[in-house]
């Protein structure tokens, strides 16, 4: 028998400042910018591929998926898309793990990044070297991951989830009698075990952009704007929790701007989503939620600094030389699909939506 362990210390994640990441790419003018638009939009169809672009990265580049018959959306729903597309190379405008999902879900495809340096705090605090034998010393646990994994994660758990479904879920569990081993993100396990008192063993990662939130400065912000309504994605501190008006996924959060009457909204979470924020609601107003600092004190300053990394120049580049193709090995990717459909099958059971994973 495999003995139990504590959960290990998790690897330092070292992010790239978001500001140096914007700093070190060209600035296009207006002609090079639409000559660069024009240039990919003959490569997607020279090369039969399509644009999907996550919620986090630049507007330009959300945009771009928009008009040239891509999509914007959560990892899990971008894969999906990606599935349903009839095009043969699937061109993902995100982060590392999210190319990885869409491969998970269409081996047949090519799947290009615009750059492979883009990686996930949360994904890189939760190495399967490390969190393998933690899950094998603990084999009377459910394992429950958050789809911000990388495959190999993915493939030693037993439901891999987004946070639209990770309370019903978990629920579901406990009143199993399920114990839960959660990873990776510790804020939104503990937000899942406030709400289902799910008997939990949470992995201690966090995102570098929501762990950022303070609740001392988003207080001192609600007094300034009585009338901002604060819309809070649950990787946040529970604290930062604590204050919200609504909480919720990426799709719920811009649900959520459209339905509340308020014209004003302070959001904790990354700011890219303010494009899809203002199409849902373009007579509302949209402030960051307050950081740890800004300038060289801030890190994040609420924009992922690997997301920045994605640009219409490396979106090109990627297209016209095959460059940053995704490859997971099959048994890797069988056993992740594995886990996935789980969660499928269980938002099945209850007719609902799974969209809006970080």
């Amino acid at each position: 028998m495999t003995a139990r362990i504590d959960i290990p210390a998790i690897p330092v994640v070292k992010a790239p400042q978001t500001a140096e990441v914007l700093a070190s790419l060209p600035v296009l003018s207006d002609a090079e910018r639409a000559a660069l638009v024009a240039r990919i939009k003959r490569l997607l169809e020279e090369q039969d591929a399509v644009l999907i672009a996550h919620y986090y990265v630049d507007a330009e580049i959300q945009r771009l998926a928009e008009e040239t018959g891509g999509y914007v959306s959560d990892s899990l729903d971008m894969a999906r898309f990606g599935h349903e597309h009839p095009a043969r190379t699937l061109v993902i405008a995100g982060v590392r793990f999210m190319g990885e999902t869409a491969k998970i879900l269409n081996p047949e495809k090519r799947v290009l990044m615009p750059t492979l340096e883009a990686e996930c705090s949360l994904d890189l605090s939760c190495p399967a070297a490390e969190f393998v034998p933690f899950c094998d010393a603990h084999p009377d646990h459910t394992v429950v991951v958050y789809s911000n994994t990388s495959a190999e994660v993915k493939a030693r758990a037993d439901y891999v989830v987004t946070s639209s479904i990770a309370v019903k879920l978990v629920d579901h569990l406990r009143k199993q009698g399920k114990k839960i081993l959660w990873a990776p993100d510790k804020h939104l396990g503990a937000y899942i075990n406030s709400v289902t008192g799910a008997d939990m063993l949470i992995w201690p990662g966090s995102c570098v952009v929501h762990d950022a939130f303070k609740a001392d400065a988003l207080a001192a912000l609600k007094k300034e704007r009585p009338g901002a309504a604060v819309l809070v994605h649950p990787e946040s501190p529970a604290a930062v929790i604590a204050l919200a008006d609504a909480v919720g996924s990426t799709t719920q959060l811009i649900e959520a701007a459209k339905r509340l009457p308020n014209k004003e909204f302070i959001v904790a979470t990354d700011s890219g989503i303010f494009y899809k924020m203002q199409q849902a609601a373009p007579e509302k107003t949209f402030l960051e939620a307050p950081t740890a600092g800004k300038g060289p004190s801030c890190m994040a300053c609420a924009h992922c600094p690997w997301m920045a990394m994605n640009s219409l120049a490396r979106v090109a580049v990627a297209l016209e030389t095959g460059a940053n193709e995704i490859h997971v090995e099959e048994e890797i990717r069988r056993k992740a699909l594995r886990a996935t459909q789980r969660m499928l099958d269980f938002a099945k059971t209850l007719k609902a939506p799974v969209l809006g994973d970080a």
